[in-house]
């Protein structure tokens, strides 16, 4: 191409060879363009055509991001591999549903668990899981908590179910059989629930002997003292069978409670002037604030006997010096909830999560001598499932404690 302007120049016509060069130059770069996309449509996979210039240099560069992006291709491939094949081995049933609720995928296990087929990809998973408790669960949106169910696949089995949402609302559903877990805590309360109603009557009969020994006028010291301790902790062992035969009715009737509208102010009232007879021994003070007028729909008994646990509590662990106990029903947005609040030595955070738990004690030496169970918390905690509502505990070491009951709007009658 160079050559055209000289042999123009020889010839006596520069610019006739001048167009013919930049003609035969344009020529020659669609060309190698036309090579190069060709290459790039065709196959990648092909030996990169011989250019020279720019497009050299544009090949090169191709062909680096394109290596570039194989490895990266290959390294996500494997992980993703190595992500179903772990997902695989799962003894859990995974499954994926996407935001219409249809079954995407699933793993091996989920054909165990769930009883799904290879037909049923696509396929609605309110048809294949009919449960009414499943469906509601799935339906309400709200997946911070598991639910167990009855097995479709096998009545004689119980299964865990846990949604979490992903994504453009797509939904990851993991379930597991608990049937054995689930025959061990039936084991555990009928034992529970046997062993309290058989210690009753001997605790009774200890009891009344007790108390007909201690009222002898002629009764020696040293006797008396052996007999009040006795009596000290038959008590305690009765507070104790008493409080596991409630507990033990409440976990039974899992069912939510539906019973008359309570009358708040006046439930309130009446525990609170309970509370001031108990606060006689520990002269605190005490505080009612009634913010709200709503009902609740509930069990009396239930919620007098959670609210009742609470107050006590506070009284209970609060030192008798300069003791402040602040009782409050309130509206929160939507909710009301029932809070007690003491100015105690307060709770370090590592026990708060484990609070609820039956026989969990802080201080079990202090426990002992205030007389608590250790399980007033635990029938808290029953008593708020029974009601569709929440124990929410807040502590700061040194400052005091604040226990709240927190109830739902459909709970509530104004």
């Amino acid at each position: 191409m160079l050559f055209c302007p000289l042999a123009g120049l020889f010839f006596g016509k520069p610019w006739f060879a001048l167009l013919l060069g930049l003609f035969l130059f344009v020529i020659y770069q669609l060309y190698s363009l036309y090579r190069l996309f060709r290459w790039v449509e065709s196959s990648p996979q092909e030996e990169p055509p011989e250019l020279s210039g720019v497009w050299a240099a544009i090949l090169y560069n191709i062909t680096r991001i394109q290596s570039s992006e194989n490895r990266s291709r290959k390294t996500l491939m494997g992980v993703i591999s190595r992500a179903q094949e772990s997902v695989a081995a799962m003894e859990e049933a995974v499954v994926l549903i996407d935001a219409n609720s249809l079954i995407e995928w699933w793993n091996p296990a989920a054909e165990k668990v769930l009883g799904l087929k290879s037909g049923d990809q696509g396929r609605n998973i309110l048809f294949f899981c009919r449960t009414p408790e499943f469906v509601r669960y799935y339906q309400q949106g709200n997946y911070s908590q598991e639910i167990k169910l009855t097995s479709w696949v096998n009545e004689a089995h119980y299964i865990q179910c846990k949604l979490t949402r992903f994504g453009k609302n797509d939904r990851l559903l993991i379930a597991y059989d608990v049937t054995r877990v689930h025959k061990l805590e039936m084991m555990r309360k009928d034992f529970v629930d046997n062993v309290s109603h058989e210690l009753r009557t001997p605790l009774t009969v200890l009891s009344g002997y007790l108390e007909t020994f201690i009222d002898q006028d002629d009764l020696n010291p040293r006797w008396r003292r052996g007999f009040e301790q006795m009596r000290q902790q038959t008590t305690r062992m009765t507070h104790i069978v008493n409080d596991l035969l409630l507990l033990s009715r409440l976990e039974n009737n899992s069912e939510p409670t539906h019973h008359k509208v309570i009358d708040m102010p006046h439930l309130l009232h009446k525990i609170f002037d309970d509370a001031q007879a108990y606060n006689t021994e520990f002269k605190h003070e005490l505080h009612l604030e009634m913010e709200s007028f709503r009902n609740l729909r509930g069990g009396e008994q239930e919620l007098t006997s959670a609210f009742t646990n609470l107050i006590t509590n506070a009284i209970k662990y609060t030192p008798k010096e300069g003791g402040v106990v602040t009782v409050r029903w309130f509206d929160d947005g939507d909710m009301s909830c029932f809070s007690v609040t003491d100015n105690g030595p307060g709770i370090d955070s590592h026990h708060l999560p484990r609070l609820t738990e039956r026989f969990y004690r802080i201080d079990s030496d202090r426990s002992r001598d205030t007389g608590g169970t250790g399980l007033g918390l635990a029938i808290v905690k029953h008593v708020m499932l029974q009601h569709d509502g929440y124990l929410e505990i807040t502590s700061t070491r040194g400052k005091g404690s604040t226990f709240m009951c927190c109830f739902p709007p459909e709970r509530l009658v104004a």
